[in-house]
């Protein structure tokens, strides 16, 4: 058994935003605790491929908790106080806006992926929060018992006391204990970034966040960059036989006149839109993954989040939030783990007594906690974004054979609220209860994480 006094060794996979947000919430809330944070990034450099990705105000409120949250809001665009404004297809006439306070502090954070992966960096290094690694591509974990060995592609391996897998859609370390694959949403989309200064002199509307909903097909644009910037996506349905053989890729790019082809019929606002795209616009299948019922693993020692746990669709604007939110009450469950560790007067680390048995510190139960906390959330994230897709394309079961005009109702009616569930929820609430039940010994959680690793 290790010693209590030599750091808790925690390794990040993964190197992209949940990964790093995760890296900052560690070295938040355990850097009193003696902790050894390693990221290891299977790429050349730590750089994120793409454009623009929402955070919700839930996790915006995080990422001032961790004390940089005004440093993203200088590289947020800002929607003049509507989360987004859904528009007819054809008419470009306002179906229903849903408003979002964007005048205070913590408020919507519409961003650049890259700008956004740059002020992590940036701020790692600035807090000597963590030993950043790159071209370290994990090839697989195996349970030592008292710890954990990484293996990767290059020959070389670490050890750790807890791997933190944020490897993404396609994570190695899910895929050590499920074989599922990822599933196909039946859309594919084009996206594209057009100066904001180019579209200003026509732009029709108060936000520059809006979306124009029509059957199979619709398309979003909102601001990032600190407005200087419009981030274009452009969804089709397309059935899985019409792919042509195109996979899920960060470098896949599309025609634009395919593109103007597929929205021929909508508003003349959405044609020039698109028409303003490079001509050559990135194309994207979009996949997610089925729900998983277990994220921990190894007794405690390994743990899922982010994608690798719950890779959504992309119709809320939740994904990124949610990875926010695994990193910070992940981060609050290792904290309280190793204060319990700490407080043990049985002198063996990591909450173990010398017989083996949990003494109420041991890791397992503390990475419970933290799934206990995470999975539901996720999952009705995950299903939800589903759904919103159905409904921005009048797919929806009741739906389906009813004229456009006949299905706005029901699309007023499930968008309204539909995003207050995930934006007003108190995270550090929902975590001290679950805790507490922890703590009395009375929650069940943590019994059964065992979960066999390759050996």
């Amino acid at each position: 058994m290790v010693s209590e006094t030599r750091a808790f060794r925690i390794a990040v996979i993964g190197g992209g935003i949940g990964g790093l947000c995760a890296t900052l919430s560690l070295h938040h809330h355990c850097k009193q605790l003696n902790v050894d944070i390693n990221v290891y990034e299977q790429a050349a450099q730590y750089k994120e491929i793409g454009a623009g990705i929402g955070i919700g105000v839930n996790a915006a409120k995080l990422l001032h908790k961790l004390e940089f949250g005004e440093e993203v809001n200088k590289i947020a665009g800002h929607r003049n106080g509507v989360w987004i404004s859904f528009r007819r297809y054809d008419t470009g006439a306002d179906i229903i806006t849903v408003p979002a306070d964007d005048t205070k502090t913590i408020r919507q954070l519409p961003v650049h992926r890259a700008e956004f992966l740059d002020l992590l960096v940036r701020v790692i290094k600035e807090r000597n929060a963590a030993t950043l690694h790159t071209n370290k591509a994990c090839q697989k974990v195996i349970d030592n018992g008292s710890d954990v060995t990484i293996q990767f592609k290059d020959g070389t391996s670490a050890s750790a006391d807890l791997v933190v897998g944020c490897d993404g859609i396609h994570s190695v370390l899910r895929s050590q204990f499920y074989t599922d694959n990822p599933r196909y949403s039946g859309r594919t989309c084009y996206r594209g970034l057009v100066p904001i200064s180019q579209l200003e002199s026509w732009w029709p509307l108060k936000t520059y966040s809006a979306s124009w909903l029509g059957p199979d097909r619709h398309l979003l644009v909102f601001p990032i960059s600190d407005n200087k910037t419009l981030n274009i996506v452009a969804f089709v349905a397309t059935p899985e036989s019409e792919l042509g053989g195109l996979k899920e890729s960060w470098t896949a790019t599309g025609d634009r006149n395919d593109t103007l082809k597929a929205f021929e019929d909508f508003d003349e606002t959405v044609r020039k839109v698109i028409g303003s795209m490079p001509e050559r616009p990135s194309k994207w299948v979009l996949n997610d993954r089925e729900p998983l019922d277990q994220w921990v693993f190894a007794g405690g020692k390994v743990v899922l989040m982010g994608d690798a746990a719950h890779a959504m669709l992309p119709h809320q604007g939740a994904g990124a939030g949610q990875a926010i939110e695994d990193g910070y009450i992940l981060a609050r469950a290792v904290q309280d783990h190793l204060r319990a560790v700490r407080s043990s007067s049985n002198g063996h680390a990591y909450g173990h007594s010398g017989d083996g048995k949990d003494d109420g510190a041991s890791l397992q139960r503390y990475m419970g906690l933290y799934q206990s906390v995470r999975l539901p959330r996720a999952q009705q994230a995950q299903a939800t974004a589903r759904q919103a897709g159905e409904v921005y394309e009048m797919q929806r079961p009741d739906m389906v054979g009813k004229s456009y005009d006949d299905c706005l109702p029901l699309v007023r009616d499930a968008l309204k609220d539909r995003m207050k569930w995930v934006w007003t929820a108190d995270i550090d609430d929902a975590y001290e209860k679950a805790r507490a039940a922890v703590i009395s010994g009375h929650s069940g959680i943590g019994d059964d994480y065992s979960g066999t690793v390759a050996s």
